[in-house]
């Protein structure tokens, strides 16, 4: 295999040791780059099988790449996995461009086969290449820092191993020990962003600046120190501003405004949970309480002093709602149990726990709902002359948005009976007269 060889091996002993001492996956496409690697890797004696998948966009080709790679693999007795997927139906029932639906495809395959084979590791074959594509595409597009760290050489199970080395080092190999790879036709055209900054872009760098490639490696390490550094500084801020309270993450937000500079701090906070509104995100730290911004799986609320973080999965289902028929004595919520208990009625009964209570059982009309709270609802506290609307008396409690989203009402006839584990209706509550109780006892999660 030539000197790449050994300075592959060399690469794999300081820097990869894992795949020497693990089982692993080779994404291989077929091409050039992948089954250069898959030599490399053979010559290495690291220990793995191979994964090919046909997204089936190229028509034939795509079926000749599937067999090549079979007939490969066969040829050095090693385990092979194939996959065909139907690409542009995915992209279809997910709205995604062809790139995005065979990047989620590919990758959750690879983890299938993983587990499948009890194996360590994916293998995938970028290159130094691919870096510096990656790195000029995100520099267009208004990258912060760590868009511009560059492709890593592990990000979970996957290892990258072939990152420092050259296009021109890997063609030059495989010409070398005459390895056999297939041609992409669809590289030499220039729809994508990526072929044109490969095919036009970046041969030009390399010829005005004979030196590109050692200039930008050293480059790229900078930033990735740089990156470390600021993501140790964002660590012990993130501790000195924020509380975890259950599955909600509370951000102080005097302290966040008192930082040199927020708005850099607010990005590098929290870039990593999906938000790319920096527009909104900022103007939460003066808005209004109630004002929220999403990403694709988060939720950030202004609530008085804070921010408030909470996963979009962990959220209350606003339009939940419970029916309870007349002898069912339990309904399940999706954060705890309301029981239920009709009993004859008892004088001087007291319930001492705001996670119970009791109501004169002839003024409950069945079927009772149960169901979160609307703008606009009201209810006569016990113990209290007159009604009061949710919202006053939320507020009165003290109560964060978070914890009002978790409210649960009690209701009959469209009437609230129990604002649950808060304060009953003085509409519903057991007097001298009352001759049954339903006793209600809320148990939360």
């Amino acid at each position: 295999m030539g000197s790449l060889s050994a300075v592959f091996k060399r690469h794999l002993t300081l820097n990869f040791p894992e795949l020497l001492e693990g089982r692993s996956v080779l994404a291989l496409s077929g091409g050039i780059d992948s089954m250069v690697l898959c030599e490399l890797l053979l010559d290495a004696e690291v220990d793995f099988s191979v994964a090919h998948c046909n997204f089936q966009l190229r028509g034939s080709d795509s079926d000749e790449d599937e067999t090549f790679v079979e007939e490969k693999a066969r040829n050095l007795n090693m385990e092979v996995h194939l996959k065909k997927f139907e690409t542009q139906d995915y992209a279809h029932e997910h709205g995604l461009s062809l790139q995005l639906a065979a990047r989620e495809l590919r990758y959750q395959w690879f983890d299938k086969i993983l587990d499948k084979t009890r194996s360590n590791y994916l293998i995938t074959a970028h290159h130094a290449d691919d870096n510096l594509e990656t790195f000029l595409m995100n520099l267009s597009r208004g990258s912060g820092l760590k868009g511009l760290t560059g492709i890593p050489e592990r990000n979970g199970r996957i290892r990258r191993p072939l990152l420092p080395f050259q296009r021109e080092q890997i063609e030059a190999c495989a010409k070398q020990n005459n390895i056999a790879w297939r041609e992409d036709s669809s590289n030499a055209k220039s729809k994508y962003l990526r072929n044109r900054i490969r095919n036009e872009l970046v041969p030009l760098m390399k010829e005005t600046i004979p030196n590109l490639s050692t200039g930008f490696g050293s480059t790229l390490q900078h930033l990735k120190e740089a990156q470390f550094i600021l993501e140790d500084r964002l660590v012990e801020i993130w501790k000195d501003i924020s509380s975890t309270k259950g599955d909600l993450i509370e951000i102080d937000i005097a302290e966040l405004k008192s930082l040199s500079h927020p708005k850099a701090y607010l990005y590098g906070l929290f870039a990593e949970f999906g938000f790319t509104q920096w527009a909104d995100m900022e103007e939460l730290l003066s808005g209004q309480s109630g004002k929220m911004v999403y990403s694709s799986t988060h939720r950030l609320l202004k609530d008085r002093d804070n921010l408030l973080l909470q996963k979009i999965d962990s959220l209350p289902d606003a339009e939940q709602s419970r029916i309870i028929h007349k002898g069912q004595d339990s309904v399940e919520l999706s954060s705890g149990t309301l029981q239920l208990k009709l009993k004859a009625a008892v004088k001087k009964e007291v319930v001492k726990t705001t996670h119970a209570a009791s109501f004169d059982a002839e003024k409950l009309i069945f079927p009772l709902t149960v169901r979160k709270w609307q703008k606009g609802d009201y209810f006569y506290p016990k113990g209290m002359r007159g009604r009061k609307k949710l919202s006053k008396f939320f507020k009165d409690e003290k109560l964060s948005i978070p914890e009002k989203e978790n409210i649960w009402l009690l209701c009959a006839e469209n009437k609230i009976a129990w604002v649950v584990g808060l304060r009953s209706d003085e509409r519903f509550k057991v007097t001298d007269e009352t001759k049954s109780v339903l006793h209600v006892e809320w148990i939360p999660k």
